[in-house]
Parts: C-alpha cells; sequence; structure tokens
C-alpha cells in the first residue's frame, strides 16, 4: 500500500473519530420525572424502557465502533506496512471494504467465516422458540 493510500486511511480514521466523539452519547431518558407527583402513565412506561434500551444499545455501538477505529490507528502507526492486511489468513482486504470501513481487521472470507453460527442452534423447526 502507498504512503498516499495510508494517508487517505488516516485520514477518513481520524474523520469517523471526529464525527463519533462530535456527536456524543445519545440520552437516555429517565423513567420517570422526579419532581412531579402525578399518577403513573402505564401504557407510557413500556415506551420509556424501549427508548432506554435503544439508546443504550446505540452508545455501546457507538463505543465499540470507536474503539475499533482507534484500534486501527494504532495499527497503522505500528505496522504501517502490514495496515489493509486481514489477520486471520495474510491477504489484501479489498480496497473498497477498506474504504467504506477503514477500520476492518478481516477479509470478506474470514468475516463470514467468524459469523458462521458454531455448532447446532437446537431448533428443530423454524417455528421453534425454545
Amino acid at each position: 500500500m502507498t504512503s498516499e493510500t495510508l494517508d487517505e486511511h488516516k485520514k477518513r480514521l481520524l474523520a469517523l473519530k471526529a464525527a463519533l466523539l462530535a456527536a456524543g452519547d445519545n440520552p437516555i431518558e429517565p423513567a420517570e420525572d422526579e419532581g412531579v407527583i402525578s399518577k403513573p402513565d402505564e401504557d407510557a412506561q413500556p415506551l420509556v424502557e424501549m427508548s432506554q434500551v435503544i439508546a443504550s444499545s446505540r452508545n455501546r455501538a457507538r463505543t465499540l465502533e470507536l474503539d475499533r477505529i482507534l484500534a486501527a490507528l494504532g495499527r497503522l502507526e505500528r505496522e504501517p506496512d502490514s495496515f489493509g492486511e486481514c489477520i486471520e489468513c495474510g491477504e489484501d482486504i479489498a480496497p473498497r471494504r477498506l474504504q467504506l470501513m477503514p477500520y476492518v481487521e478481516l477479509c470478506v472470507e474470514c468475516q463470514q467465516a467468524r459469523d458462521q453460527p458454531q455448532g447446532p442452534s437446537g431448533r428443530r423447526h423454524l417455528r421453534d422458540f425454545r
């Protein structure tokens, strides 16, 4: 990979990092107002809880993405010659994949192998939810 390409990936990673940090965490609404004494709305409580779960999930995903970006910046600084190579098989990661997600560590094939379910799922039928 050329130094120009490495610089482009570094700029992209830094821009992604800045965007994530600028966006901040998603606010998690409190379950109820502390200062207001009123009859609790039983219909609103599940909606508030669902909003809390969604905001928490988004914050967790954002943190994971930021960790991956920081790890990629570290790899870029420590080992610029091996940046863009799959950490499992050593093959080059597709340029389009790196352009879209400059923090990836795996090629498509290794990522698919990692994402495959391991072992039997325990379900006998699609409608079996045990």
